[in-house]
């Protein structure tokens, strides 16, 4: 495996407007995308593009989102996790899995919100951040 580049920093908000006004308000982000559902992942999210990377925010959708959990333990949001890029997705699960790695919430990738194949390392393994791999949009 060849870690890739940062694609973005998630961001678990419970309001996306709330966000969006504070990172162009007062970080002057002007590079905001239409915020959209995700309902196969049950949350909302908006991508903020950055010189070198992306801010993703991410807001629950619906009472059985995920987000919840987090939320309960940082009422305000927070960084959720960080999301790099890998050239094989498929290769990159077996390695990990190969070194004992947890995959979660199954180690088969989905599709992430830019429409790429994911995989999402458990935060236990990876000294309490969440880490998603995407494959690489280039491959």
């Amino acid at each position: 495996m060849k870690l890739g580049r940062l694609n973005h920093v998630g961001v678990a908000t419970p309001s996306i407007d709330q966000a969006i006004a504070r990172y162009r308000d007062t970080l002057g982000a002007t590079r905001i995308h239409a915020p959209f559902d995700f309902p196969s992942q049950k949350v909302r999210v908006c991508f903020i593009d950055t010189p070198n990377a992306q801010i993703e925010l991410l807001e629950p959708l619906g009472p059985e989102s995920p987000l919840h959990g987090f939320l309960r333990r940082n009422p305000d949001g927070g960084q959720h996790h960080l999301c790099f890029e890998v050239e094989d997705i498929l290769a990159t699960r077996d390695e990990l899995l190969g070194k004992g790695m947890r995959l979660v919430p199954t180690p088969e990738p989905r599709i992430g919100a830019h429409g790429m194949p994911v995989l999402f390392v458990h935060p236990k393994d990876m000294g309490g951040i969440l880490v998603e791999l995407m494959q690489s949009p280039a491959h």
